[in-house]
């Protein structure tokens, strides 16, 4: 089955290698990129350049971004009755104690540290793959 993700990363080089792991699961997901919170929740909203974007079926979402950090985002995602039911996976270079908290209380549905290697990403992004994400 296929799914429509939307990643949500400001880092080049850490959505290369999402995108890269995502792209060789089998079920042939649609990755849509936006590189900060305030384009992820237009995106959500269907706004301007994303006005004929698919609803995703799993975000994925990185804290630190600009324009509107991760944690907002998230909370504006899990708060709004259209979205709330889009599981939001995040995927964050921080394992403070205090964004994971942060990240539960805001009903994220998985908390994933960024690995340090290609090969780890890969194996991450099949972890993300086996769930069955579709909402």
């Amino acid at each position: 089955m296929k799914l429509n993700l939307l990643l949500v990363e400001d880092n080049p080089g850490d959505a290369h290698l999402v995108r890269k792991g995502l792209n060789r699961l089998p079920m042939g997901n649609e990755v849509h990129l936006v590189t900060d919170g305030l384009q992820a929740i237009q995106f959500l909203k269907k706004e301007g350049i994303f006005e004929k974007m698919p609803r995703p079926d799993l975000i994925i979402l990185d804290l630190n971004l600009p324009g509107k950090h991760g944690h907002e985002v998230l909370s504006d995602i899990k708060q709004n009755p259209e979205w709330k039911a889009i599981p939001v996976i995040v995927l964050s270079s921080s394992s403070s104690e205090s964004d994971i908290r942060k990240s539960s209380m805001n009903h994220a549905n998985a908390y994933l540290v960024k690995p340090m290697e290609l090969a780890d990403y890969m194996h991450l992004t099949d972890t993300i793959g086996a769930f069955g994400w579709a909402s």
